[in-house]
């Protein structure tokens, strides 16, 4: 027994060395700031991903779907359950560096021939019992560190896979705020579609009783036709445009197909839009959840390394039973029925026709292109901050403009009409001014929309939203 313990003491010793190198994260060159960064509030390391997404519009129906999607959406169960089939992974990758024990029972009753060959002396017979009982150890001495490097690799697997999830999650997000969005948007439109069409029948009402008096032409009705049928026709345009919108944002919920409950203070929502400071191009390396799990792919592979070129070397177990062996069952649990054995094995490679080397060098090769992959994911990190940054700032000034043109277009609007009714021009100025006005005020919803939508996709392009 001395002796066994003195093999495993030492052996424990020995288990110090881990092959393969040790992971250290690449150096990627990071730019001191955003490309798009003129406005002075966006300087600093405060950022807009720091916000929790249920503080960044402050809306409280939108906030119900959100919650709704994040418990409901089937993308994040699935991402969920592949967090938990990695955890599992790992846990039975880390049982491997545990002894394994194991308990066994046995008995058997024979019977030898009385006429056969003749028995040894000493030998009972011809019926002859056996009872056994004991416990066996196995244990794999992690010499070269092959069960340390494969541990690490699950580790990390189940990391990126938990780092996946966020994404699903911060995506998802995104995804339900736009379509929320996107609803409140065509609201308006229908409202703007609707009050156009009243305006168009009232002009067909008055354009007919000018004719009849013989004031107007039938070429001025049929072109306040024009702008009652195109009102009309976009209502239809607008109510497909909303059904579908709803059914897919009862899918991002979770839910059969139906209607989606929204606020109607869209433009509340828009006036009180947050400020957007960015923080510094650093911080994406901890808040992006794409980077981290790129960065842990890449750390599993780098620990494969190590499980590669450990197979270079010998395998190294130990072995040990403990039990009690008798004839009799009354003599089981006697000191003179007491069994043991220790043992030691060891298997080295003497020829495998390269397949070590080939592994080593297949190991490596995966790595270095994850080294690649890690930066590409950075670099895009950067390039979809720089996209909505400049989304944002050249939208919000194409809605300014947009903004002053619909109030010139409204007075335009009403001029027309008064110049018309005295009888200073045709009907078709006043349908040109009443085009231009429906488009623009289209147009300005649209414009609206997309800058929330700016401010949404910069949130979760800095890797905000997962924090739930």
């Amino acid at each position: 027994m001395k002796r066994w313990l003195f093999v495993v003491s030492s052996s424990v010793l020995a288990v110090s060395c881990t092959l393969g190198p040790n992971y250290r994260r690449p150096a990627v060159a990071m730019p001191s700031g955003y490309r798009d960064t003129a406005a002075p509030a966006q300087a600093g390391p405060a950022s807009l991903a720091d916000v929790q997404w249920f503080d960044l519009f402050k809306d409280d129906t939108l906030t119900t779907l959100v919650r709704t999607a994040l418990a409901q959406n089937f993308d994040v169960q699935i991402a969920a359950e592949r967090v938990l089939q990695a955890r599992e992974r790992f846990r039975i990758v880390r049982a491997d560096q545990i002894p394994v024990v194991v308990g066994s029972a046995a008995t058997s009753r024979n019977r030898v021939s009385e006429v056969g060959p003749r028995p040894l002396p000493g030998a009972v017979g011809p019926d002859v019992s056996d009872f056994q009982a004991g416990f066996g150890v196995a244990w794999e001495l992690d010499v070269w560190g092959r069960l340390r490097r494969l541990n690490e690799a699950a580790r990390a697997q189940y990391l990126a896979t938990h780092e996946a999830r966020r994404a699903v999650v911060t995506t998802l997000i995104a995804d339900v705020t736009d379509a929320y969005f996107a609803l409140q948007t065509f609201d308006r439109q229908l409202a703007i579609a609707g009050r156009t069409r009243d305006v168009a029948n009232d002009g067909l009402r008055l354009t007919n009783l000018r004719r009849e008096r013989g004031v107007a032409t039938a070429l001025d009705v049929r072109q306040a036709e024009q702008l009652l049928y195109t009102a009309t026709a976009l209502i239809a345009s607008v109510q497909r445009q909303i059904a579908q919108t709803e059914d897919g944002l009862r899918l991002l919920l979770g839910q059969a197909p139906g209607d989606v409950s929204r606020s109607g203070g869209f433009i509340d929502t828009f006036n009180a839009r947050p400020a957007v400071p960015v923080g510094l191009p650093s911080s994406l390396l901890e808040r992006r959840p794409d980077i981290r799990q790129a960065e842990q792919a890449l750390v599993a592979a780098n620990a494969q390394i190590g499980v590669a070129k450990a197979e270079y070397f010998p395998r190294i177990g130990l072995t040990g039973v403990l039990g009690v062996d008798s004839r009799d069952l009354a003599d089981l649990l006697t000191a003179p029925a007491r069994t043991w054995s220790v043992g030691a094995a060891a298997a080295a490679p003497i020829f495998n026709a390269g397949r070590a080397r080939a592994n080593v060098r297949l190991s490596e090769s995966v790595e270095r292109g994850l080294v690649v992959n890690y930066q590409r994911t950075i670099y895009r990190a950067l390039r979809e901050v720089s996209d909505a940054l400049a989304g944002l700032r050249k939208t919000g000034e194409q809605r300014a403009q947009q903004e002053q043109l619909v109030a010139a277009l409204r007075d335009a609007a009403r001029l027309s009409t008064d110049r018309y009714q005295g009888g200073l021009d045709s009907y078709l100025q006043v349908l040109d001014a009443q085009r231009s006005l429906l488009r623009s005020e289209l147009d300005l919803a649209a414009l609206q929309r997309l800058e929330l939508e700016s401010i949404v996709e910069l949130y979760r392009a800095l890797g905000g939203g997962w924090s739930e």
